[in-house]
């Protein structure tokens, strides 16, 4: 029998589909330290981002056959020694676009109208000072977005922007051209063609009055002091990708000397116990990364692992 540990957890719909294969489906935790040891009994492990799958565990585990990482970025495994091992690795781009989507327009609405102040202070704070200065929102019909990275979420930011009425100036060294479906309640769906910039991302950072990334982990910031020195000072950086993709430091620096507006943030680079600067400043949003963590996310996510993982082994259990 097939055995697999779940050890960051499956959605139950995906948990059914693998029984009902008749593999066996593990999802009790094991302790990092310990997988070692555990995970040699298993021909499949199932991992978010809080289990790390390197070098030396998979030395360890001669059985295994698949990890599976539920989500997009995989830079918590060693992918391409694993492969080089003869183990498959898998994830699912596609499941938890929509939902990263929505939490980065959610940052975004946030950010526009100080609601991050709001639900700190309102309890506290007298109502008619509080709604004094609060009163310099901004509204988002006509703003320019950047978008860096224009992979499927990317373009699920896109579709909606430009719904919303933003201008969209994507980056992306990789595509040259997306077609945008946007989908109307009811009617037909509008089809947009981009063709991204061929513009550097320093002369695209001077336009944008919100600035997205979605780009896969990095050894080094994207977004560090000198980028930030070419934004309005009027501008926003979300960040719903990786932790470190925007250099922490500087955009707190420029955040207290008034060199940008604020940020929002579901990632960060001491996860998981972030800086208490960056969540307790007044300027930035901020969430515990859960970009994907939505009921249909997670239910796409699992369906998609169990598919997987049914259709590499087949009929061999």
């Amino acid at each position: 029998m097939i055995k697999i540990l779940a050890n960051d957890g499956i959605h139950p719909d995906g948990k059914l589909l693998l029984e009902e294969a008749d593999y066996q489906v593990d999802t009790e935790k094991i302790a990092q330290e310990n997988l070692l040891t555990a995970l040699q009994d298993y021909d499949v492990i199932i991992v978010r981002s809080a289990t790390k799958v390197r070098k030396e565990l998979i030395d360890a585990c001669p059985n295994l056959k698949i990890i599976a990482r539920g989500g997009v970025g995989m830079d918590n495994i060693d992918v391409e020694y694993a492969r080089s091992k003869g183990i498959a690795v898998i994830n699912t781009p596609a499941a938890s676009s929509q939902a990263v989507a929505e939490l980065a327009l959610g940052h975004i609405f946030t950010l526009a109208r100080s609601l991050q102040v709001s639900n700190r202070e309102m309890t506290s704070a007298t109502f008619k000072n509080l709604k004094s200065s609060l009163s310099g929102g901004i509204q988002l019909q006509g703003k320019t977005l950047g978008i860096v990275g224009f992979g499927r979420i990317g373009q699920a930011i896109a579709r909606m922007a430009l719904g919303m009425g933003f201008r969209v100036l994507p980056i992306d060294p990789f595509i040259a051209e997306a077609e945008i479906k946007i989908p109307i309640f009811g009617q037909k769906n509008i089809n947009f063609s981009i063709r991204l910039q061929t513009e550097k991302l320093e002369d695209v950072l001077p336009k944008c009055d919100f600035l997205t990334v979605h780009i896969p982990g990095v050894d080094k910031p994207v977004i560090g002091k000198a980028e930030i020195a070419k934004m309005k000072k009027t501008a926003f950086i979300i960040n719903t990708a990786r932790g470190g993709a925007i250099d922490e430091q500087a955009l707190l620096d420029a955040l207290n000397e008034g060199r940008l507006a604020g940020a929002g943030l579901d990632v960060f680079t001491n996860e998981p116990t972030p800086s208490e600067a960056l969540v307790q400043h007044a300027r930035i949003s901020v969430s515990p990364h859960v970009g994907a963590e939505t009921q249909e996310a997670q239910i796409n996510i699992g369906t998609e692992l169990a598919d997987q993982i049914i259709a590499f082994f087949g009929d061999d259990k």
